[in-house]
């Protein structure tokens, strides 16, 4: 694969950057980069900040707030934590995809790592995580990005993170920490972050035989753009301009269900208004190829019953959305048999 290299630790520019490469960069074949960020704790597009992040944690000790441009659970970066980025072009997704998520694979077990993947998007080793990754669809383009955690704070990270409980009571563990470890702890021949970077960065260009691709100042000045005026802003951060809605009447309710999907967590928020939903916003930390925003307002208008939200969501792609979930599966989300 070709490789750029991004020695940029800015985390709202390196989303840009990764927005950028997705939707702007020219792709002949398969281009990879390694990356670092200053400290910061980035969530997954569909995620309510408030519910996932100790903000004033955060705000004590100066660790940034960031959203990126795919699903998935918060994580917490440092200059201990090593990024990837994949992007290429695609015509079978479901052949594709698994295979860019193999690429860091096979990377870790060429250094000695005994790695396997775990889930809908985790590495893991001896049990325990060491990378989890997300994708993004962008017209006939993919990109896959994960973290690499190789020597990380952890007593920062549990801090950061507020853990769901439901997350953690489903996979058996008690806490973030317990959960994860870093890959230092598995590669004593490796020196420094450095040295890991640059040994995954030699085996990914194929002992640099791949060529460099290299930005224009013009793309840099893009991305900065973009850092400034989108990421770094309040509205993308904490999502004020996500829902979709309009101005609720008299004799409306609201509903908020939540349930386990295969994707992972999926919640829904409705406001109902004379048997017809009128705002719908999806959270969570579910996967999906492309953002929920625009099937969230496809649902404004339709009749709250069943048959009238299969009829809408029938033609519509589900699975898109959410990564293995059918029609029925998102019906007994809106309408479910016992709400809790």
């Amino acid at each position: 694969m070709r490789y750029l290299r991004n020695l940029n630790t800015d985390p709202y520019f390196n989303m840009a950057y990764d927005e950028f490469a997705l939707q702007q960069l020219p792709l002949d074949e398969p281009l990879f980069y390694l990356w670092q960020n200053s400290p910061a704790v980035i969530i997954g597009l569909n995620q309510n900040a408030y519910a996932e992040v100790n903000l004033d944690y955060l705000r004590e000790n100066d660790i940034a707030l960031v959203r990126r441009v795919t699903g998935g659970g918060a994580v917490y970066h440092d200059l201990g934590n090593l990024n990837y980025t994949i992007v290429g072009r695609t015509k079978d997704l479901e052949r594709d995809y698994p295979e860019y998520t193999r690429h860091m694979l096979r990377a870790l077990q060429a250094l000695g790592v005994e790695a396997e993947l775990s889930g809908r998007n985790d590495i893991l080793v001896c049990g325990r995580k060491v990378s989890g990754f997300a994708k993004r669809v962008y017209k006939d383009r993919l990109m896959v990005h994960g973290t690499l955690m190789f020597d990380v704070d952890l007593g920062v990270l549990e801090q950061a993170l507020n853990g769901s409980t439901g997350k953690l009571a489903a996979r058996g563990v008690a806490s973030v920490r317990s959960r994860v470890m870093n890959l230092r702890e598995c590669l004593p021949h490796v020196t420094d972050i450095a040295d890991f970077r640059d040994r995954l960065e030699q085996y990914l260009s194929c002992d640099y035989r791949d060529k460099e691709f290299l930005l224009s100042t013009e793309d840099l000045q893009k991305i900065e753009l973009s850092a400034r005026t989108k990421f770094a802003t309040p509205e993308w951060v904490f999502g004020t301009s996500n829902p979709v809605s309009v101005e609720v009447s008299r004799g409306s309710h609201k509903a908020n269900y939540k349930k386990r999907l295969p994707c992972g967590m999926v919640e829904v928020e409705l406001d109902v208004s004379d048997g017809h939903i009128v705002a719908c916003r999806f959270g969570g930390d579910f996967i999906g190829n492309l953002p929920v925003s625009s099937l969230s307002a496809s649902l404004v208008g339709v009749r709250y019953d069943a048959r009238a939200l299969r009829q809408r969501l029938l033609p519509l792609d589900v699975e898109t959305y959410f990564d293995g979930v059918g029609v029925d599966d998102l019906l007994e989300l809106l309408l479910p048999s016992n709400p809790q």
